[in-house]
């Protein structure tokens, strides 16, 4: 979308990649009627990856100048567009400080507001799926092949000293380029932790097999890539062989899951738990919707239940 036209209803953007394939564009209205947010619709912004920070300084510069545009969620380019549009935002929060990245823009008061809002939703995500003290249990490893803005968010709620012993033996992340490394490092420097984490390049898919093979039973692996969404493949080669009863979580709930598929091929032989990115993609865009629009939507209870409940039923899953 290179010319924006004022909304003529509060509208939501989604700033993406294929925003027109996500769930999120059956899921809305039906939340939007739900949740009383009258004549509230959707709408995506799609840029390529790594897109001009002119492209995005004109997207976020346009959500802040009309009236009607309430804010937006962002994927994909969370950390491109901080460092594009970092000058545009009247107050930063702490996550989004910490991380250097935007997940979420919203507008109160006359002032746009940037928010990181992955370290919660990926938290409550895990925490979903894992169990609240799971690592507590278990000499796991933490591998997160990607060190974009998802992994940043998962690796601190799982990290931090305050989690006592519920903690990853090790984290490992990888990355195809060197920067990403860098800059994740950066950020880790920043929290209180007493895990020993290691940043490799992994320039080809034979590269993650080789920590996949390194990793203790019961690990969590993540695909963080984007690679079966935003781009097309897997982080690893079929040739990978998981640990044993290992839980592997592809963020990704849509597109030619590879991973997913490589998982699932071992999952009887080797006890896996395989979790796709439907539970992240809920509590994501609620966290969004609720900041927006003013709203409260609980992380939990009925009412949490009664949302995934028409989630599902709108995305025909």
């Amino acid at each position: 979308m290179s010319t924006y036209q004022p909304a003529t209803q509060p509208t939501l953007y989604f700033i993406g990649v294929t925003t027109g394939k996500s769930s999120i564009m059956k899921v809305f209205p039906a939340w939007a009627e739900y949740l009383g947010l009258k004549d509230a619709v959707i709408k995506g912004i799609d840029f390529k990856l790594h897109a001009d920070p002119a492209a995005y300084r004109k997207a976020v510069e346009f959500i802040r100048d009309d009236p009607l545009s309430m804010g937006a969620l962002v994927t994909t380019h969370k950390i491109d567009l901080f460092h594009a549009c970092r000058h545009l935002f009247d107050v930063i929060d702490p996550h989004a400080l910490l991380m250097d990245e935007t997940s979420c823009i919203s507008k109160r008061g006359g002032k746009l507001i940037c928010h990181a809002k992955d370290p919660i939703s990926s938290g409550l995500s895990i925490d979903a799926f894992l169990g609240e003290d799971y690592f507590e249990h278990s000499d796991a490893d933490l591998f997160s092949m990607g060190a974009g803005g998802s992994t940043i968010a998962l690796t601190w709620h799982l990290m931090r000293k305050s989690r006592g012993s519920n903690v990853p033996a090790r984290i490992v992340v990888t990355n195809r380029s060197q920067h990403r490394l860098d800059e994740i490092r950066r950020i880790h420097q920043q929290v209180e932790t007493a895990v020993p984490i290691e940043y490799l390049l992994a320039e080809t898919p034979a590269a993650n097999d080789a920590v996949l093979a390194s990793l203790k039973p019961g690990s969590l692996v993540i695909n963080a890539t984007g690679l079966g969404k935003d781009a097309p493949g897997s982080p690893l080669t079929d040739a990978a062989i998981f640990p044993e009863r290992s839980v592997v979580w592809d963020l990704n709930y849509r597109g030619d899951l590879v991973f997913l598929d490589q998982a699932r091929r071992q999952q009887a032989e080797k006890a896996l738990q395989v979790e796709d990115g439907w539970t992240y993609f809920i509590h994501g865009w609620t966290q969004v919707v609720a900041e927006v629009f003013d709203v409260k939507i609980p992380p939990s209870g009925p009412s949490f239940d009664r949302i995934s409940e028409i989630a599902l039923a709108a995305a025909g899953r």
